[in-house]
């Protein structure tokens, strides 16, 4: 999609601060990380959100998560990480373009959800 920010992104419009690339698959640093450790997984296909994919996706969303656990240790996330997938207005999507953001740091995270 032309005015995709994550296209843009991975389509080398926009700079990045890029962990990995693939024929499939894009990884970089968040813009504006939550934790000392916060990237972002995006498929280079456009797809919306995960409500969006189907099972012609599934290769390259279980190509995501292979790698997420490879990534993050090797951003220094050998003890854990939090793997979030927004989806939707409701579930605090923000960039329509799926994607997965890997967390973490030296301390716990906090609770997922607060009450």
């Amino acid at each position: 999609m032309s005015d995709c920010l994550f296209c843009k992104i991975s389509g080398g419009e926009i700079p990045s601060k890029k962990i990995f690339e693939d024929e499939d698959i894009f990884v970089f640093h968040d813009i504006h990380p939550l934790t000392p450790v916060h990237f972002m997984i995006i498929p280079k296909l456009h797809i919306t959100s995960l409500a969006e994919a189907d099972m012609t996706h599934s290769a390259i969303l279980g190509k995501m998560l292979a790698l997420s656990g490879r990534l993050a240790r090797e951003q220094g996330l050998a003890d854990g990480f939090r793997t979030i997938i927004n989806t939707g207005r409701i579930g605090r999507q923000e960039v329509y373009h799926l994607h997965i953001h890997i967390l973490g740091g030296p301390e716990p995270l906090g609770s997922m959800i607060r009450k």
